[in-house]
């Protein structure tokens, strides 16, 4: 109830805020959508989610993740803040973030969705490399060939395909979110 000299607009505003952060804690609390698998080895179809994103705000969901993340330590087979690996963290922020359950394994995440060329991609879209000891590396694309990944010796980082370590070593790209500019 709204006192007579309280005024109005702040009363508004918590109640806003309140709305705001129930749905932020409730994302948080683990409540997935109907998208979500429970298995992270159920494989997807391409171009499954919520519907079409704008490239914007997928990024600025990217750099929410890596300020979350970042400098979280490598480890093989990891999928959580404790220590993860590249593909342990592609999984958790596509099902986290996106609510997309991605296949664990770069094995299995490099088959899904469709082929992007370099020089067209967008914020969200997958890429892969093979760099000398592993199979193949993957990341998420941001902009301006900058992409986020877990790296091993630096933990979860933003690098750039233009590197010439990264660049020598990519070896291609996958679109899984449908997005629009």
């Amino acid at each position: 109830m709204v006192h007579a000299n309280a005024p109005v607009v702040p009363w508004i505003l918590r109640w806003v805020l309140l709305f705001v952060l129930s749905g932020l804690l409730s994302a948080c609390a683990g409540r997935s959508s109907p998208a979500v698998r429970s298995s992270p080895d159920e494989p997807v179809s391409p171009g499954i989610g919520s519907g079409e994103a704008k490239a914007s705000h997928i990024e600025a969901s990217l750099h929410d993740v890596y300020a979350d993340w970042r400098g979280t330590r490598h480890r093989m087979g990891g999928t959580s803040r404790r220590g993860v690996d590249c593909s342990g963290f592609v999984w958790a922020v596509y099902r986290n973030v996106f609510q997309v359950n991605l296949p664990r394994t770069t094995a299995r995440q490099i088959k899904i969705g469709a082929p992007v060329s370099r020089y067209a991609l967008q914020p969200g879209d997958l890429v892969f490399f093979q760099p000398p000891g592993y199979p193949r590396h993957v990341g998420i694309y941001l902009t301006d060939d900058r992409f986020l990944h877990a790296s091993k010796s630096r933990g979860v980082t933003i690098s750039t395909i233009d590197d010439r370590y990264w660049e020598h070593y990519f070896r291609t790209a996958r679109r899984v979110l449908p997005t629009r500019r």
